[in-house]
Order: C-alpha cells, then structure tokens, then sequence
C-alpha cells in the first residue's frame, strides 16, 4: 500500500492514537520524531496551515489533524475497521469523538491551568463533561463492544495523560469512586497490546505538560 511515515512528538497523545491505529492495522511506518521547539522542514512543508504533529506522510501525500488521519487509515487499510459499520454507529463515533476533542479535553484543560476560585468551577464543569463519557461507556468494555475501535482510540488520553494533568493541576477527576466505568475502561485500555507498547515514559510526559501549564498560567498571573 506504499511507504508510510508518520511524523510525531511521542509525549503527545493525539500522535499516540494515530501509532494505536497503524499498529491495530498492522502497518508497517517509519516513526519520524520530531523536535516541537525547533521544528523541521518536513513538518513545516507536510502541514503548512497548523505546523503541528502528527502528520501521516503515505507515498509522499501528507494527512494532518489526528482525526482526520483516523479516517483516512482506516478507510485506506479495510482490515480490522475502527469505525462501525452500520452509517448511524460511525455518525456517532464521530459525534463523541468531536465531544471528546472540543469539549471534555478543552475543559480538562481548563480544570488543570485554572487557580483560585476560577478552579472550583472549571473542575466542575469538567466533571459533568466527563459524566456523558461515563455513561456511554457503562457497561461495554470498549465504547464499540468488545474490541478496541476509534472512540477507545480517540478517548485514549484518559487512559494515561489525564493522570499526569491530574498531578499538575492538583486535581482528582476521573476516580473509581465518581466514575467506575470510565475508571476501569482506561485501566483496561493501556494494559492492551499493542496500546500499551506506544506509551511514552511518564517522566517525559510532566516535562512535556510541565511547560504548557507554567506558561498558561504565567498569562494569566497579574503584571506588576
């Protein structure tokens, strides 16, 4: 099917989704990694609008935007499908997966950079996005049934980052007490082969999101 590179940041969990896909797949790539602070060439002339990772390079077309990227494998590769089948199951696959990305993951955010009173509330908030994810995974090992599919893929980040913007933000929100099944669905998750093979160490995600936070709230810190 042609030569495959993927170029990527490994402490990023939208390039880990699209290395989860390729390896259910069973596609062969080349992993290009690629230095966000001074960033190549490649990266700059394969994604000239957004700059950022990942990007899918498949016989020298390019493909940006982790979801996008989602699609175009799995419609590129037909074996083992990550979207349903039956068009109002993949309708909503894509619905939870732009919930996923435009809400829960903005607010997660937004929780974890919060300070002071404005905390309270982002907490808040994001809990009750979470909420909705806790529900439509109840009871269903993965959110497709019973084998790991695109919206497990998508909500991946749940499974090993969030706890890592949990600790930085000194924040509690995913917990088996208010969310079991979520809980046990992400514990399940990032134990599985091959997810758990394209985890990167946890000291380098803190460094990763260390920065991010720091320079968020440095924004919004008073001037003297």
């Amino acid at each position: 099917m042609g030569e495959v590179k993927l170029i990527a940041c490994p402490q990023s969990f939208p390039c880990a989704r699209i290395e989860w896909a390729l390896k259910l797949k069973g596609v062969e790539y080349e992993y290009m990694q690629e230095d966000l602070l001074n960033k190549s060439t490649l990266l700059l002339e394969s994604n000239p609008v957004h700059k950022k990772v990942p990007v899918l390079l498949h016989d020298g077309k390019s493909i940006a935007e982790s979801l996008v990227i989602l699609e175009y494998i799995d419609e590129t590769w037909k074996n083992s499908p990550l979207l349903p089948q039956d068009p109002y199951q993949r309708s909503l696959a894509r619905f939870w997966a732009k919930f996923i990305d435009e809400k829960c993951l903005v607010s997660v955010w937004g929780a974890c950079v919060a300070q002071g009173e404005e905390k309270v509330k982002a907490v808040d908030a994001a809990m009750e996005l979470l909420a909705f994810l806790e529900k439509h995974i109840e009871g269903k090992k993965y959110f497709g049934g019973e084998k790991i599919g695109y919206l497990d893929i998508v909500a991946g980040w749940i499974s090993y980052w969030l706890n890592v913007l949990e600790e930085l933000g000194e924040v509690e929100l995913v917990k088996v007490e208010n969310f079991p099944s979520l809980y046990e669905w992400g514990h399940n998750f990032i134990k599985t082969s091959p997810i758990k093979d394209c985890v990167p160490p946890r000291e380098t995600v803190v460094e990763y999101f260390s920065f991010g936070i720091n320079y968020v709230r440095s924004l919004a810190s008073p001037k003297e």
